[in-house]
């Protein structure tokens, strides 16, 4: 009869990403993640191939997590208040995940991943085409993207050293970019 499971390979993966967050990407270790879920280092690997496998599953995870914040955000039928709504999503998402969030723009950091770029870009692509219009959906997606984590990244990093008020500066930026890709006459 097989021995009985001490963990799951989701309890190992949840572990991980407190770890991740605790530690940083450089610190973190099999040996932690073991420990965290009381059973020893050669029994997680049955759950987790290696400590690069571990990081895909985690990248992964956050991926799938972030995209069903912001499908579900998304829901009012107004691209602009949508937008808003995916963006404040997105922002509070990388505030509660810092180390995370900064995986994900890292993939080659975790050889073999597929951060599921595709499906978490459905909601975001769908809501910029029909503010900005199908032609022009990629770089308006492209330019809000961009715009959001070089604020997002700045904010985290603490940069924002000249005062000001930072969310007054964020929705200001945001209505600025929204208005930007907003599709006019051209």
């Amino acid at each position: 009869m097989p021995a009985h499971a001490q963990t799951s390979t989701a309890a190992v993966v949840a572990a991980g990403r407190r770890l991740l967050e605790e530690r940083g990407m450089d610190t973190l270790t099999m040996r932690d993640v073991a420990d965290a879920v009381g059973v020893r280092t050669p029994s997680l690997y049955k759950r987790v191939r290696s400590r690069s496998d571990l990081f895909r599953l985690i990248l992964e995870d956050v991926t799938d997590e972030l995209t069903a914040a912001i499908d579900g955000a998304a829901e009012s039928g107004d691209p602009i208040a949508d937008l808003r709504a995916v963006a404040s999503v997105y922002r509070a998402f990388a505030h509660a995940n810092p180390v995370a969030y900064t995986l994900m723009y890292l993939p080659q950091a975790v050889p073999g991943a597929t951060t599921r770029y595709e499906r978490s870009s459905v909601t975001l692509l769908r809501l910029v085409a029909e503010l900005a219009g199908p032609q022009h959906m990629m770089p308006a997606a492209q330019t809000l993207v961009a715009w959001a984590n070089g604020f997002i990244a700045i904010e985290l990093a603490g940069a924002f050293r000249l005062g000001g008020d930072i969310e007054q500066a964020w929705d200001f930026g945001l209505d600025r970019v929204l208005k930007a890709v907003q599709r006019g006459k051209d």
